[in-house]
């Protein structure tokens, strides 16, 4: 990577920190560096997998505005990780009206004003005022629910531009071992609490709901206890990938929260697919963006268990020959739609880099 390359990207979100933000950020350097020489200026996070410090977070400014000032010419094209460090693009801005500016949307950096409270109401404030300031700025999207967050502090110039996802081989046979699976950590909007509580009790007995993840909120935590439910906890990428592809089906069953998040993308629905899974998914948010309805999964809709009961009862009732040919479609779509490759050329389109 070049420190004087035409297209700079600033992000605070990086590895050795765990989260999909990071991912996108690392995978997107990547794919980018791949096409063209890029600068990269990243805040890496802490070994055990959290986000830098509250002193490394304040300190990082320092570091980009000296990258900012070493250069020898001006970015063409500066790329920020996140909308919470809009500020970091005013420099550039001020110097040269010829910079374009993008700028990533992805959760909590972008609907934190809907919270409420004074901390949500100054957030949103903050987000309005870079707004007006980068009212040139292109908004990069991971999903249309994504974009329409955005548009409510003002970001009204997005471009949608959905995840890539890892890729895992081909299974060797699609045979499932009878269970539900879900993977995630236990917030309430992502519905395992509902599906435990409204849908598993009208499914057959046998039929048991496997979670793999990490953490979970105090009104979550029932789920854990629920004689039904078997907690799988933190599984290894190729153990999870095989926890996918042995699933009966993969359930991502969001509902409609009450404190105005959202879901912004839903990664585990593409993840699975890629797998060789079969993805269920709520009719949702940024999961609209995350399935291709048919193809790569299915969506239900959100919050009506019978619609869910009826759904894992036709995923039961495949015939292994079925099965076999849906899993093998849906894996070369994400594969195909959900890509990496994809990701970086669609950014640089953006910053209209020619490929």
């Amino acid at each position: 990577m070049s420190t004087d390359a035409d297209f700079l990207f600033v992000t605070r979100k990086w590895a050795p920190a765990m989260g999909g933000m990071e991912t996108w950020s690392l995978k997107l350097a990547e794919g980018l560096a791949k096409l063209q020489a890029i600068d990269l200026v990243a805040l890496p996070g802490r070994r055990n997998g959290m986000p830098a410090s509250v002193l490394g977070l304040l300190l990082f400014p320092l570091t980009v505005f000296r990258r900012y000032w070493s250069r020898k010419s001006t970015p063409s094209t500066l790329l920020l990780g996140d909308m919470a460090i809009w500020p970091l693009a005013l420099p550039l801005v001020f110097r040269s009206k010829a910079t374009t500016v993008l700028i990533a949307a992805h959760g909590t950096d972008v609907s934190y004003h809907r919270r409420g409270g004074v901390k949500g109401r100054l957030y949103g404030a903050y987000l309005r005022l870079g707004s007006r300031l980068l009212s040139r700025a292109r908004i990069i999207a991971n999903s249309q629910a994504t974009a329409q967050v955005a548009s409510e502090t003002g970001w009204r110039n997005s471009a949608v531009i959905p995840l890539g996802t890892q890729h895992f081989p081909t299974p060797k046979n699609n045979e499932h071992n009878g269970h539900i699976l879900f993977a995630g950590r236990l917030v309430h909007r992502k519905g395992c609490g509902w599906f435990t509580r409204e849908v598993l009790p009208h499914l057959p007995a046998d039929i048991r709901l496997q979670i793999a993840g990490t953490g979970w909120d105090a009104s979550e935590a029932h789920v854990i206890d629920d004689p039904r439910v078997d907690y799988l906890g933190c599984l290894e990428p190729d153990q999870l990938a095989l926890a996918y592809s042995k699933a009966l089906c993969v359930i991502v069953p969001n509902i409609e929260p009450e404190n105005g998040e959202y879901e912004g993308f839903g990664l585990v629905a593409p993840e699975a697919a890629a797998a060789g899974g079969i993805v269920l998914a709520a009719d949702h948010g940024g999961l609209r963006d995350a399935v291709i309805d048919g193809e790569t999964g299915h969506l239900l809709a959100c919050g009506e268990a019978s619609a869910w009961v009826d759904a894992i009862d036709g995923v039961a009732k495949l015939s292994p020959n079925a099965r076999s040919e849906f899993c093998h479609e849906a894996q070369a779509a994400a594969r195909e739609h959900f890509s990496w490759d994809r990701v970086a050329p669609a950014v640089l389109s953006l910053a209209g880099t020619k490929q």
